[in-house]
């Protein structure tokens, strides 16, 4: 069967460099391939079928009638394998159907392009110059990309944002949680506000967007607005330990709604902070000062490197030393965790990695945005962002944590076994 068959790449004449021929060319052997692979594993799943004629059960028929796909490198028509079930009629619940997943239905643009249009909004291009927008970067000829169809775009995702900030998270359990306030410099109708963010871990390890409002970073108000909220939603069972920076309205909101919750402060933040208040010339050697506190084995090495740090620095740089001391125990919290979540309790960087590429695709504009589609937008980007965000090292661990298994120096500590610590002090 020709590739051809299956997929081609409609060439409008728009892409006509060879780097794109490259590109266009590969795609469609690619697509080509992926459907022809996927729909061969759905048939070999019925092989074992079969008719009362002795006939396969589950067989291809034909394709589909040709759709049109936009994606970055211009529009690709496909033509999705038809597989028929000779037992079934049309109407029949149970015939036995395909769906490629590399196909969905309906579908008319690549994700690529569903993350292009929020980043154009973000960037402040109206609805209006959508059209111009797209057409320079897709060609002219490129369908569907018209304003009434940009319009309808963003009242689905309007909608799709007001479902998931009204969804039940009653079944839901987090063991962890991160918290920070992102300046995205968005088109936001008030320059002051910042987007409060928080994420969560479940007990399978996954990182998922838990809340996202509009805000302001320091206010406790806001900070408690979005954790009432989540807890009137159905998350009644608070996280074990969450993981901020410094911003006081975070905790305090934390300590309010969830006062059981441990604090563990970032050190990315902690770290800028007390090197802010040092001169530069002494900066490089406080720095691997501080390195040497978090990167400790154990939390008696991490204190012991602690106090060095304050007693170096303390007289002549005391608003350093005093920045560092005020959160000693919050700083040192992760130690009570199992070692291999480590690296992901202390910083905020689940937030900050997510965000650094949303924040070089925002900017200021004079035609801003209402705070509820800049949020719409913003959230879009990020859902397309999370469906690839790495699982937690060491996942097994977090039903312990749950259970109220112990941890001390990241090691499991058995009921009834003595601290580490003090096993080798008895040795």
């Amino acid at each position: 069967m020709s590739n051809d068959s299956v997929v081609k790449l409609i060439q409008p004449g728009t892409f006509n460099d060879l780097l794109t021929d490259v590109l266009r060319n590969g795609a469609r052997a690619l697509l080509t391939q992926a459907v022809e692979a996927e729909v061969a594993e759905f048939l070999g799943q019925y092989a074992d079928l079969k008719t009362e004629a002795g006939l396969l059960r589950v067989v291809r028929h034909g394709h589909l009638p040709e759709r049109e796909i936009m994606t970055g490198i211009g529009r690709v028509a496909v033509r999705q394998p038809r597989v028929r079930d000779r037992e079934a009629g049309a109407a029949d619940a149970g015939r036995i159907g395909f769906t490629p997943a590399i196909l969905p239905p309906y579908a008319r643009r690549s994700k690529s392009l569903e993350m292009l249009i929020p980043i154009l909004y973000l960037k402040g291009v109206s609805t209006g110059d959508f059209e111009e927008a797209l057409a320079s970067l897709l060609g002219k000829d490129a369908p569907g990309l018209s304003a009434s169809t940009i319009g309808r775009l963003k009242e689905v995702w309007l909608d799709e944002h007001k479902r998931w900030n009204e969804r039940d998270l009653s079944a839901r359990r987090y063991a962890y949680m991160w918290a920070d306030g992102i300046h995205l410099q968005a088109r936001l109708e008030d320059d002051a506000q910042c987007i409060l963010v928080i994420i969560g871990a479940t007990l399978e390890g996954r990182k998922e967007l838990l809340g996202l409002i509009d805000g302001t970073r320091e206010s406790a108000h806001d900070w408690r607005a979005l954790l009432l909220d989540l807890r009137r939603r159905g998350l009644s069972i608070a996280p074990q330990i969450a993981v901020a920076d410094g911003a006081l309205g975070f905790w305090k909101a934390l300590g309010e709604v969830w006062p059981k919750t441990r604090e563990q402060r970032c050190w990315v933040h902690k770290t800028a902070n007390v090197l802010n208040k040092l001169p530069k010339s002494q900066q490089p050697k406080a720095k691997r000062a501080l390195q040497e506190i978090w990167m400790a084995e154990t939390k008696a090495e991490a204190t012991t490197a602690f106090d060095a740090f304050i007693e170096t620095y303390v007289v002549k740089y005391d608003k350093a030393a005093e920045c560092l001391e005020k959160d000693r125990e919050a700083l040192l919290a992760f130690y009570d965790f199992p070692a291999e979540h480590w690296k992901h309790l202390r910083t905020t960087n689940p937030i900050e990695s997510t965000f650094a590429t949303v924040r070089h695709r925002t900017i200021r504009s004079k035609g801003c945005l209402s705070n509820k589609t800049a949020l719409a937008m913003v959230f879009k980007l990020v859902d397309g962002a999370q469906k690839s965000w790495r699982r937690l090292d060491g996942h097994h661990q977090l039903p312990k944590i749950i259970q109220g298994v112990k941890f001390i120096d990241g090691l499991e500590i058995a009921a009834g076994t003595a601290a580490p610590q003090a096993q080798a002090a008895a040795a």
